[in-house]
């Protein structure tokens, strides 16, 4: 079965209005037109970095206990929560896992690393 649906968890967190911290988040595979609809969007023109806030709206499904994630959400995380998110979301949608390859350096043995946030790997040998 095709998996569409990733957990993740911030390395910071996103603070709202009233001093909420939200941490754990969904993000789903994108699709075609989510990749392709910002591209129309003025705000990409004028700075094409902001696709990256536009596509995060898009796919990021849930953030804590927020009732909508738009792109205003997106551009109020932290860099680390940024560059973590896109990291996360050029993974699933390469690859369509959020599994990366590791190896031992002790024993050299190879083996899938889920990667589910800062401080909560878990491997599968």
């Amino acid at each position: 079965m095709l998996q569409t649906e990733f957990a993740f968890t911030l390395p910071l967190g996103y603070v709202d209005g009233e001093g909420n911290l939200h941490k754990e988040g969904i993000m789903r595979l994108a699709t075609a037109f989510d990749e392709i609809a910002p591209l129309k969007d003025p705000r990409v023109h004028n700075n094409p970095a902001y696709l990256l806030i536009i596509l995060l709206s898009r796919v990021i499904t849930r953030l804590g206990t927020l009732e909508q994630i738009n792109p205003k959400v997106i551009e109020g995380l932290f860099a680390a929560d940024l560059a973590y998110l896109q990291d996360a979301y050029r993974r699933i949608n390469e690859n369509g896992h959020s599994l990366v390859r590791a190896q031992c350096p002790h024993c050299d043995k190879q083996f899938d690393l889920e990667l589910t946030g800062l401080g909560g790997p878990g491997a599968t040998p």
